[in-house]
């Protein structure tokens, strides 16, 4: 463990984190995705000073978007690497992404194809909570639901057989920033991160600090602690609901399997809404290939108490419902 001179709250703060939060087990071979910035090298210090009491295997991986700003950037973290005297992993993408979403998106399959190759139980990555406040805000100006207010978990399945960790979720980035600053780390400048063209940028650089100054100096705590009790309660209505879909889905009929893509609308009556709309969007997603939105779940909610031969108008691809006595029936473009 690091030396009892340079053991910080941090350290303590994080040390007690993965204990009551069980996130990353002793031995685990961990891969840490470090961009550079401010953030991943105040996680990866950490990690490195807590590694001897956790006997974790680490290494560290780095998604090279081929952006011209980063140039040097995949250099620079390899001797960092090298200078912990850990393994280093480059992916590069394969084409320049100009979103943010296909961005993320590319990271997260790099980072899963890396730990997949190499035999690492668990990706960490080091969202703060000032990131988990702007995926707040973010989403909430987008239209999203409950689910989209409580993004950015502790952990999740990544790809089969690796977990995504994030274990700075009660760190803002003010406290990273101290630390590195303490600790004399090298932070290389994410000039992505000024520009903004950017939605989450300009949430970053301007909406966040116009809280800070004129509501709530702590609006990022709050915002983050809002999202923690949402994602207990999201969790449980997702279960609850999986068990009323799955109960609906159940067909009598010896000539029918046993899920036919049909849904009793007398076991959804029992439900409150909030639960049938729920159970609605998981039917659609197992049906439809593209996400539900919030027109077409109440499309199909309007037929659990509508009169018989009620039906939607067609959704994507000609897909539509109709109910038939007791149930809501599922047509394909096709049909069927």
């Amino acid at each position: 463990m690091s030396k009892r001179s340079d053991w910080t709250p941090l350290h303590a703060r994080i040390h007690q984190t993965l204990k009551t939060r069980q996130l990353l087990a002793p031995s685990r071979h961990v891969l840490v995705a470090v961009s550079g910035g401010q953030d991943s090298l105040c996680l990866m210090k950490l990690l490195l000073d807590l590694q001897p009491k956790w006997k974790w295997q680490l290494a560290i991986a780095h998604c090279d978007h081929r952006w011209p700003a980063d140039k040097g950037l995949a250099d620079h973290i390899q001797q960092l690497a090298q200078g912990w005297a850990i393994p280093f992993y480059l992916e590069i993408a394969a084409q320049v992404t100009q979103s943010e979403g296909a961005a993320r998106q590319w990271r997260y399959q790099a980072l899963g194809k890396i730990a997949q190759a190499h035999g690492f139980q668990d990706v960490v990555t080091a969202h703060t909570q000032s990131d988990r406040a702007e995926t707040v805000l973010y989403n909430l100006i987008r239209g999203t639901g409950v689910d989209g207010l409580q993004s950015l978990t502790w952990q999740r399945p990544l790809v089969p057989g690796v977990q995504l960790v994030r274990p700075l979720l009660e760190v803002t980035r003010g406290e990273t920033g101290e630390f590195v600053e303490q600790q004399h780390l090298p932070v290389w400048l994410d000039t992505y991160n000024q520009d903004l063209r950017y939605a989450r940028n300009r949430i970053r650089q301007e909406v966040l600090p116009y809280f800070k100054t004129h509501f709530n100096p702590q609006v990022e705590t709050v915002v983050g602690h809002t999202a923690e009790l949402l994602r207990a309660d999201v969790e449980y209505l997702e279960t609850a609901a999986q068990s009323l879909r799955e109960q609906a889905m159940v067909s009598t009929s010896e000539n029918e399997p046993k899920t036919a893509l049909k849904l009793n609308r007398l076991v959804l009556r029992q439900a409150h809404l909030a639960l049938q709309r729920r159970a609605i969007r998981q039917f659609l997603a197992i049906v439809q290939s593209t996400a539900a939105n919030f027109e077409q779940i109440e499309a199909i909610t309007a037929l659990i108490n509508a009169p018989n031969r009620s039906g939607t108008s067609s959704f994507p691809g000609g897909a539509s419902a109709q109910v038939q006595g007791d149930w809501i029936i599922w047509h394909d473009s096709q049909g069927e």
